[in-house]
C-alpha cells in the first residue's frame, strides 16, 4: 500500500480526551505502518467555540504521547472558500436547497413519520421551492441549508476496509443539514471536502460516524471527488459498558500526564483495546506500527480500563533504561543517582513512588505514621542493639546480621525485619535488605541507625 495519508481532525473547543486519542493514534499508526503520512488537521469552522489555548493543548498533548504530525497543522477555515463554493455547486445542481421551516414544524414531521413506522426525518417540504422563491424569501427569513440526498430508489455505498461495502438506501437517509442559520456550516461538507483537499486516503473512526460517512460518500461522488476508504471500528465505552464519561474512567491527557502516567503507558493500553494480536514485547510506538493491523481492530464496542494502562505503567517504569529513569527521578528527588534508581526500580508503579524511600538518599527525611509506629514498637534499644552487632561483625551479610540481631534481641519474623527496613529506608516494604545494605555501605547504615535512636531520644522526651 503507498500513498497512504491520514489525518486527525480535532475541534479546538476543548481539551483532549481518552476517546480522541484513539482516534489519533489508530491514524497515527495506520500511517506509519505503510511509511504514509500523518496530518492534524482542526477543524475551527465554529469560531465562536474555538479557542488558541486548545489547539496548544491538542498540539502538546499529541506531542507528548509521541503521535508527531507531517508537515505544519492545518486548519479547516483556511478552506472557507472551497466549502462555500462546494454549497454553492451542489445548489446549483439541485443537489443542496435552503430551509426555512422552523423547528416546530421539523419535530411534527418526525412525529408523522414516526407514527408511520418511518425514520424521524425531515419531510422535504422547502425541497419543493423553486431556486428563484427560496432566494427571494432567503432576504428576509431565516434559512438552513440541506442536502437533497432522500431518494425514493438509489442507494449509496461505503467502502469500508473493516466491515466491507456498506449501503445505504437512500429511501432510508435524511436530508441532513449542511450550513446553519448563521452560517455556520456543520461537520459534513467540510470535513468531507477537507479530507478531499488534503489527499486523505484512509479514515479510522467509530463506528457512530456510518451514517455520516453515508452523506459524506453521496456529497464528495456528486462535487467529482473520489472518497477515501474509510475503517469503522467499534466504540470506545466507559468501564461500566456505558458512554465514556468522567464517572466510567474518561479523562483528558493534560489530567493523567498531571497523575504522572508515561505517555506510552496510555500509548500501550490504547492499541491493544480491540487489537489483541499485537506483539507483546513491541513497547514502543515504531514496534506498535509495525505490529498493527488495522484489520484485526475490534468492529465491536470496547471498554476502557484505567488499571489496565497503569499496569502497563508499572511494566513499562521495570523495562525502563536506568538513565531516562533517572532523569525522570530526578525531577522530584533531586538527590537521586544511578545506583538509587537500580535499587528501587523494581518496586516502582507510578514514579512518585520513588519518594517512598527518600531516606535511602536523605537521613533527615521525615518518616510516615506507619513507619514512624513500627520503629515506636521495636524501641531504641533494638536499634542500638542491630549498631553494635553491625560495627562488631564488621561489615557482615544482610542474613548473619539478622540472625546476630535475632539471637540478642529474641524478635523474629515481622518483629525483626521491618523495623531495620524502616531505619534504612523509611517504609515498610521495598527493595531486598541485601542489596539496601549494599547500596547504604556500612557508614549509611551505621548513620541510618543512629538517627533512629536519636529520633526515638526526642520523642520519648517530648513525650516525658
Amino acid at each position: 500500500m503507498t500513498g497512504v495519508v491520514t489525518r486527525f481532525a480535532p475541534s479546538p473547543t476543548g481539551m483532549l480526551h481518552l476517546g480522541n486519542v484513539r482516534t489519533a493514534l489508530l491514524n497515527w499508526l495506520f500511517a506509519h505502518k505503510h511509511q504514509g503520512r500523518f496530518l492534524l488537521r482542526f477543524e475551527d469552522t465554529d469560531q465562536n467555540r474555538s479557542e488558541q489555548q486548545y489547539i496548544h493543548a491538542i498540539e502538546d498533548d499529541l506531542s507528548w504521547l509521541g503521535l508527531n504530525w507531517d508537515g505544519q497543522a492545518l486548519f479547516q477555515s483556511q478552506h472557507a472558500a472551497q466549502h462555500q463554493e462546494s454549497l454553492q455547486k451542489l445548489a446549483d445542481k439541485g443537489l443542496a436547497y435552503r430551509c426555512f421551516c422552523s423547528e416546530s414544524h421539523i419535530q411534527l414531521d418526525r412525529k408523522l413519520a414516526a407514527s408511520r413506522g418511518l425514520p424521524p426525518r425531515y419531510s422535504g417540504r422547502c425541497r419543493k421551492l423553486s431556486s428563484e422563491d427560496a432566494s427571494k424569501r432567503a432576504e428576509t427569513d431565516s434559512f438552513v441549508w440541506r442536502l437533497a440526498v432522500h431518494a425514493d430508489e438509489g442507494e449509496v455505498t461505503v467502502a469500508d476496509a473493516l466491515r466491507g461495502k456498506v449501503s445505504f438506501s437512500l429511501q432510508d437517509l435524511d436530508d441532513p443539514v449542511v450550513a446553519r442559520s448563521n452560517g455556520n456550516f456543520t461537520f459534513l461538507l467540510p470535513n468531507a471536502v477537507d479530507d478531499a483537499m488534503d489527499g486523505i486516503t484512509h479514515v479510522l473512526r467509530g463506528d457512530d460516524h456510518l451514517t455520516n460517512s453515508a452523506y459524506q460518500v453521496w456529497l464528495l461522488h456528486k462535487l467529482g471527488f473520489v472518497p477515501p476508504v474509510y475503517m469503522h471500528h467499534g466504540l470506545l465505552l466507559g468501564a461500566d459498558g456505558g458512554k465514556l464519561s468522567k464517572r466510567s474512567g474518561s479523562h483528558s491527557v493534560a489530567e493523567l500526564r498531571d497523575d504522572g502516567l508515561l505517555p506510552e503507558a496510555l500509548v500501550q493500553a490504547m492499541t491493544r483495546l480491540g487489537h489483541p494480536n499485537l506483539p507483546d514485547d513491541a513497547l514502543n510506538l515504531t514496534a506498535l506500527a509495525m505490529g498493527f493491523a488495522a484489520e484485526h481492530v475490534s468492529t465491536s464496542a470496547v471498554r476502557w480500563s484505567d488499571d489496565e494502562m497503569w499496569r502497563w505503567n508499572t511494566r513499562l517504569l521495570h523495562h525502563m533504561d536506568e538513565d531516562k529513569l533517572l532523569a525522570l527521578v530526578s525531577g522530584i528527588i533531586s538527590l537521586a543517582d544511578k545506583g538509587f534508581v537500580q535499587l528501587v526500580q523494581p518496586n516502582l508503579q507510578r514514579i512518585e513512588d520513588a519518594c517512598q524511600f527518600m531516606r535511602l538518599v536523605d537521613i533527615h527525611e521525615s518518616l510516615d505514621d506507619e513507619s514512624m509506629s513500627v520503629a515506636v514498637e521495636a524501641g531504641t534499644d533494638f536499634f542500638a542493639t542491630a549498631e553494635r552487632l553491625w560495627r562488631t561483625l564488621h561489615h557482615p551479610e544482610w542474613k548473619l546480621w539478622a540472625d546476630a540481631i535475632k539471637a540478642e534481641t529474641g524478635k523474629s519474623g515481622r518483629m525483626l525485619f521491618m523495623p531495620l527496613r524502616v531505619a534504612l529506608s523509611g517504609a515498610t516494604h521495598g527493595p531486598e535488605m541485601s542489596a539496601v545494605l549494599a547500596y547504604l555501605g556500612h557508614h549509611g547504615i551505621h548513620e541510618r541507625l543512629s538517627d533512629m535512636q536519636a529520633r526515638l531520644h526526642d520523642r520519648n522526651t517530648i513525650a516525658g
